[in-house]
């Protein structure tokens, strides 16, 4: 048995019990979390944070999944891709802007291109420069200069996971997708 094999996304059956409730949220609804369900107290711990950096940032909607594409792109994490190619259309992003996200930052619109910048920045020096953390501060303020790297962070750690598990597209995701391809 390979790594790869060893942590597939949980079935209800197989279920954690000391997570039982989770199953009915948001952990049970995506495979990303039903793989972390292989770690029960992480799943647990997550919850607070994930609520947080998705549904509560300073960064909104479309800026969230914009560092969160960047993110996919910088991971290689095809599972965070597609998936946020989903999200970011269902909250008004249109496809060309979003294929943007995949190339140099230079031709990004200009709110984009901070945001991405400062992704790339985290990425190859684990710090923003000076210039990007002022563009980003009068852009989306302190608190989503911390939302930022926060999310930068809590998406890592799942393209690590997703990565490592090659945990598979959802479903549902993978033929809305089939359906109406990135063009």
């Amino acid at each position: 048995m390979t790594e790869t094999q060893a942590y597939p996304p949980l079935s209800d059956a197989d279920w954690p019990d000391e997570i039982a409730g989770m199953r009915a949220g948001f952990a049970g609804g995506l495979n990303v979390y039903r793989t972390m369900a292989h770690n029960p107290a992480l799943l647990a711990a997550w919850a607070d944070l994930r609520e947080h950096v998705v549904n509560r940032t300073a960064l909104g909607k479309q800026g969230s999944e914009v560092v969160i594409l960047r993110t996919g792109v910088r991971l290689g994490s095809e599972y965070e891709w597609r998936q946020h190619v989903s999200r970011a259309r269902k909250c008004g992003m249109e496809d060309a802007r979003i294929l943007t996200l995949r190339g140099p930052v230079e031709a990004m619109a200009p709110e984009d291109a901070v945001l991405a910048q400062a992704v790339d920045e985290l990425f190859a020096e684990a710090r923003l420069s000076e210039a990007t953390l002022s563009a980003m501060a009068g852009q989306v303020g302190r608190a989503g200069v911390f939302d930022l790297m926060a999310t930068v962070g809590f998406y890592s750690t799942l393209g690590f996971i997703l990565n490592t598990a090659a945990t598979p597209l959802d479903d549902d995701i993978a033929a809305e997708l089939a359906a109406r391809p990135l063009t």
